[in-house]
Order: structure tokens, then C-alpha cells, then sequence
């Protein structure tokens, strides 16, 4: 099943014959996770399956095997890098996480955040079921403030933990009614519990953070204004952001992500009208040039924000020596 750039989907080992069974399971671990190494308990029958939900943001996988143990070396980390955090959380049995010379026993209502940019090992007891979502490292590492991995469990049995876990399990049951926009709504709320979680009863997004985030933003927004195609939502893409934190950073600082970038369009289409290097530009070319649809909605959005049409504007010609620059 797919809905625009959101897939459902499913596999097991049962799809193979017996003796390709462990090859089959590792090659889709690999396809979903990044490169591993696997050892087995048996190979002759292995028994294993998964179901999947991914858009270009999120992925969360619920998957069942017997014993396995998943290995990631050095060599795998340092040749095959991977920021990214997974979400752990067994629904039956147990897995065994070991990682920087700590282990973490993992079983039902616990679970840990697991980073694949250094290497560990996970061992999974027969017949265990558990989720794994993986999640932007700058989802994690921004709202927390941190610019290094980390692993930790987490009571996602009780309190604010469990609403995690609910909305996890939430989102792997009503797998088949999302969009993507849905499914990326709710796992933005849930990584943001998530977060709340981690940092005890502090506030996820520190007015510090918040600062960060407005002054990055404001700086992409100058220097991609011309894009036609520039939004809150293809600007908080393109820094490794939610959309929510973008527009809380913008709501602090008193704008919003639309307003922000009329702004910065209209600053520079200015710019532009009073430097001799646009002067055999027309306005309707400068407004298409600058992000605008139209030299009319330019005219109408530059005349409210300035007071005076384009053509006056050009018409003034350079700025003022002691006119200060724009922050």
C-alpha cells in the first residue's frame, strides 16, 4: 500500500525456501537498517518477518524473528555512517543491547534510543516481537541540545512514557488509514514526548535552541528567497528540523515561516531594483526571479510593505551610504 510518499508494506521468511531463509532476512534488515553483520541460532529453517511503514522522514518497522543477534562493527560504522537514531521497544521477549561497554536488557514498556553512528550489538531472544523507529539524529539532538549520540533506556510503561509507547503501537495498528502527511503529524508529536522523556521534566526546546533554530531559518530563507518553491516545510527539511519546531522558533520571534519568506523576497527583489546589475531587468522579470508568481502580486505586497511601487523604488536608485545593512 502507498499514499504519496508514504508505503506500507510486509515480508517473511516463510516467502523463501528453508535453506535461504537467514540470507532472505538479512538482506531486508540490511535494506531497512543499514549494514550489519548477523550470526543465527540456526540457518537451516529461520523463521523471521516484518512490517513496515516509511515516507521520507520516518520509518517505523514491528518485526518478529528467533534468535539473532545483530552486529554492527566499526568497520560498518565508519564505512557505511549512519546519525540517525532508532526508537527500541520490544512488545514480546526481550533483546539484549550492548553499546560503549554498557548493556541495556530490554523488555516489554522499555525502551532505548539506539544510535547506528558507533557500533553495538543486539541480541534477540526466540520469538521476541518489537518495534524500531527510526528518527532524524537533529529531531533528538536539537531539541536536547546535544551535538553527540547517546543510549539510554527509556520507561515507556508509565506516565508520560506510555503515551510513547501508545502512540507508537497507535501508529503500527492504524497503518493502513495514514497518509503521509498523518504519519509524519503524529511521529513529530511523539519524538517531541520522546524528547520531554529523555530530558526529565525539562522543557525539550530551551528559548536557547529556539534562538538557533530563528537565526539558521531566517539565514536559509535569505539565501534561497528566489526559490519559487520555498516553504516552512521544504525549509525545515532542508536543515533537519520539524516543521513544528520552525514554526515555534518563527511564533517566538514573532513571524511565521510565509511571512518570513515574503519578507525576504521583497527585501531582495529592493535589492535588486536599486543595483545598476538589474537595471535591463524588467519588473515582471525581477518578480519571476525573485519567487513571485506574478509581477502584480509583487507590485501589490511591495507597495504595502514599503509604501512605494517597484518602479519608484528603481527610479530612487542606490541606497544611502549610511543606510545600515540588513541582519
Amino acid at each position: 500500500m502507498a499514499s504519496g510518499n508514504y508505503t506500507v508494506s510486509s515480508c517473511t521468511t516463510q516467502d523463501v525456501e528453508s535453506g535461504e531463509r537467514a540470507e532472505f532476512w538479512g538482506v531486508h534488515v540490511t535494506s531497512h537498517q543499514g549494514r550489519m553483520g548477523y550470526r543465527y541460532s540456526r540457518t537451516d529453517d529461520f523463521r523471521a518477518g516484518m512490517i513496515w511503514q516509511r515516507t521520507d522522514t520516518y520509518q517505523l518497522v514491528q518485526w518478529w524473528a528467533e534468535t539473532v543477534k545483530y552486529i554492527r562493527t566499526p568497520n560498518h560504522a565508519r564505512r557505511h555512517p549512519d546519525e540517525d537514531y532508532r526508537l527500541v521497544l520490544p512488545v514480546t521477549g526481550e533483546l539484549v543491547l550492548r553499546q560503549n561497554g554498557q548493556e541495556v536488557r530490554l523488555e516489554p514498556r522499555t525502551g532505548c534510543l539506539l544510535t547506528f553512528a558507533t557500533p553495538f550489538e543486539v541480541l534477540q531472544a526466540d520469538s521476541t516481537r518489537a518495534f524500531i523507529m527510526t528518527i532524524p539524529a537533529p529531531a533528538v539532538n536539537g531539541p536536547l541540545n546535544r551535538s553527540s549520540p547517546f543510549t539510554m533506556g527509556l520507561d515507556l510503561g508509565t506516565g508520560l512514557g506510555r503515551v510513547v509507547g501508545s502512540m507508537m503501537t497507535g501508529l503500527h495498528a492504524e497503518r493502513d488509514t495514514f497518509t503521509s502527511a498523518q504519519f509524519d503529524a503524529v511521529s513529530d508529536r511523539m519524538v517531541e514526548l520522546l524528547c520531554m522523556l529523555a530530558a526529565g521534566d525539562d522543557r525539550p526546546t530551551p528559548p536557547g535552541h529556539l534562538a538557533e533554530v530563528e537565526a539558521v531559518v531566517r539565514r536559509y530563507a535569505r539565501e534561497h528567497a528566489a526559490d519559487p518553491h520555498l516553504s516552512g516545510a521544504a525549509m525545515a527539511q532542508a536543515l533537519g528540523w520539524s516543521l513544528r519546531q520552525v514554526q515555534l522558533a518563527l511564533q517566538r520571534a514573532g513571524t511565521t515561516p510565509r511571512d518570513l519568506i515574503r519578507e525576504e523576497r521583497l527585501c531582495l527583489v529592493r535589492d535588486r531594483l536599486r543595483a545598476p546589475a538589474y537595471r535591463h531587468m524588467s519588473i515582471t522579470a525581477l518578480a519571476y526571479a525573485s519567487g513571485f508568481t506574478s509581477s502584480s502580486a509583487l507590485s501589490k505586497a511591495f507597495r504595502q510593505r514599503f509604501g512605494v511601487c517597484p518602479r519608484e523604488t528603481r527610479h530612487l536608485g542606490p541606497p544611502p551610504a549610511d543606510e545600515p545593512p540588513r541582519k
